[in-house]
């Protein structure tokens, strides 16, 4: 009876020993390599491209080692020199011990940069997985990895959505690392800092953070730290997911957050003091806070003259006005209010509408629903026939329309405009927005003609003036009205005149000293005198 209650004593000392020592668990690494190997093959499935060198080391060849990395997505020269032909030269093989084995390869054989250890199985398969080398001896429940993350990536290229005819060409690539090198290359300064996350069970897609260190809000910055934080997914694919999972408002067809895959777009506003998200596996890094006018700003305006940014800047405004409220204005003149109209042009109009037998609002329907499906189908399309395609799509379909006295001409030219003008927003996610509220701004004017116009406008301006971004006001510097940092807004002012940054953003409001305006030190007079009796000497 004593052995048997000894012997339970000791089955429980034992498990409390192993809860105690979570070494013995199956979260950790075991001292047999035969045994972390089999457990590595059952993982992944023998997975082929899960590659597995295995090596014998010391003075007898009796320390088995082993290598695994896989195959595409590392670097395959840093692989070869820096850690097979160090680890396979005798001199070296022949100092490992059991002893110093671990410590005698990643100091002294092992010379690629950023070697840590790892213990738990959870981070052995996230860093294999992730591109880096793993190094396993037997007899030592540890793990060495380095970092050897490679592969075929797409090289910097021109941006393709975003094309300005001066400034930097480089747009972003699929790579984080290569997308964050970029920006630093830009802003040269210790401040801008970064943070990195692990986003979805089955991806664990690299995030990164980044802001500028005294010129960021702290407050924004711990909001979306801790919205990134609660988000609980299987999967991150692009940066689309997570602008989707921590934006303030959901039931808005205006984007609440900016997106760009230009570096200098994102420095640009690291340095007014928003914060950039990077997600691996995409080109678009998303900026928040956003605000309304800043989706119809574009990196040109700050390298180009501010009477010319200025000017470009109204045009495009009045080209979102014009997509938003064109169709809507042709079907209220023509329904009610014909009085408004000169009396020759609605004659005009009159006469070509006389043979159509729809009313105007479902004629301007029956258009723009084409012209939409139009649109789809030549992006979809390749883009050697895509173009073509919708181009003569829109000619051929508008004329055989026109013809069989479906809709009249003038709808046509009205729709083409609007299609011009929706092209004119520099913001592909703004244009959306306009292309989705024409529809209800349409409805209004058909309804009440100018009245549900205006009714319409007046709800989409409480509707923006209600949204944020993170807490910053989406109509910001005009809801709440901030007179100082209206330079930048549908005007561009001379740079030698902003000297604050947005002040619902930046903490550090002080963008430039005092005094920045040109003061040339000599009047043109003086220096033609100059050059007159400089020729006058030489003669």
């Amino acid at each position: 009876m004593s052995s048997l209650f000894k012997n339970g004593k000791l089955k429980k000392t034992r498990q409390q020993e192993s809860k105690n020592n979570p070494i013995n668990t199956g979260k950790y690494i075991q001292d047999s390599l035969s045994a972390n190997l089999d457990k590595i093959h059952q993982k992944t499935g023998n997975s082929p491209d899960v590659v597995i060198r295995q090596i014998k080391m010391g003075s007898n060849s009796d320390i088995e080692t082993a290598i695994i990395y896989i195959e595409g997505i590392v670097d395959n020269q840093s692989i070869q020199e820096f850690l097979l032909e160090s680890m396979m030269k005798d001199d070296k093989k022949t100092k490992v011990n059991k002893q110093n084995a671990l410590e005698l390869i990643s100091e002294d054989m092992m010379t690629i940069g950023n070697v840590s250890p790892i213990h738990n199985w959870d981070d052995l398969f996230s860093t294999l997985m992730a591109g880096d080398t793993l190094v396993l001896v037997d007899g030592i429940n540890q793990v060495l990895s380095a970092s050897t993350k490679g592969g075929e990536t797409r090289t910097i290229s021109e941006s393709d959505t975003q094309m300005v005819v001066r400034g930097p060409k480089g747009a972003f690539t699929e790579s984080i690392g290569t997308n964050t090198a970029m920006v630093r290359r830009i802003i040269k300064t210790p401040d801008l800092w970064t943070e990195s996350f692990k986003i979805g069970r089955a991806t664990n897609t690299d995030v990164t953070l980044m802001y500028i260190h005294g010129i960021a809000n702290d407050q924004v910055i711990q909001e979306i730290r801790q919205r990134l934080n609660k988000i609980d997914i299987d999967s991150i694919l692009e940066s689309g997911y997570i602008e989707q999972l921590i934006e303030d408002q959901t039931a808005t067809p205006f984007p609440t957050i900016y997106n760009t895959e230009r570096p200098d777009v994102v420095a640009g506003n690291l340095l007014e003091g928003r914060i950039a998200i990077f997600v691996d596996g995409t080109p678009f890094v998303l900026v928040a806070p956003a605000l309304f006018i800043q989706f119809f700003q574009s990196a040109e305006d700050y390298y180009a003259r501010f009477d010319i940014a200025t000017s470009i800047r109204l045009l495009r405004i009045a080209m979102f006005l014009i997509s938003l409220i064109a169709p809507a204005t042709y079907v209220a003149v023509t329904t009610f209010h014909q009085e408004m109209v000169p009396t020759t042009l609605i004659v005009a109009i009159a006469a070509q509408r006389e043979s159509v037998p729809f009313p105007a609002f479902v004629e301007a329907l029956l258009m723009e629903i084409t012209f939409e499906i139009l649109r789809e189908a030549g992006i979809r399309l390749p883009k050697a026939i895509g173009s073509a395609v919708s181009i003569v799509g829109a000619l051929v379909i508008g004329q055989a329309a026109v013809q069989a006295s479906i809709v009249s001409p003038a709808m046509v030219i009205i729709v083409s405009i609007t299609a011009i003008a929706s092209f004119a927003t520099p913001s592909f996610d703004m244009a959306i927005s306009a292309r989705l509220i024409r529809f209800l701004f349409m409805l209004g004017a058909a309804s009440f003609g100018f009245y549900g116009i205006i009714l319409c406008i007046l709800m989409m301006v409480v509707h923006l003036c209600s949204l944020r971004s993170f807490g910053v006001p989406y109509m910001a510097p005009f809801a709440p009205f901030i007179p100082v940092n209206n330079g930048d807004t549908v005007v561009r002012l001379p740079w030698w005149t902003l000297r604050q940054r947005p002040r619902l953003i930046s903490v550090n409001t002080i963008r430039e000293g005092k005094n920045q305006r040109p003061h040339p030190p000599a009047s043109r007079g003086m220096v033609n005198r100059a050059l007159e009796e400089g020729d006058n000497n030489e003669a």
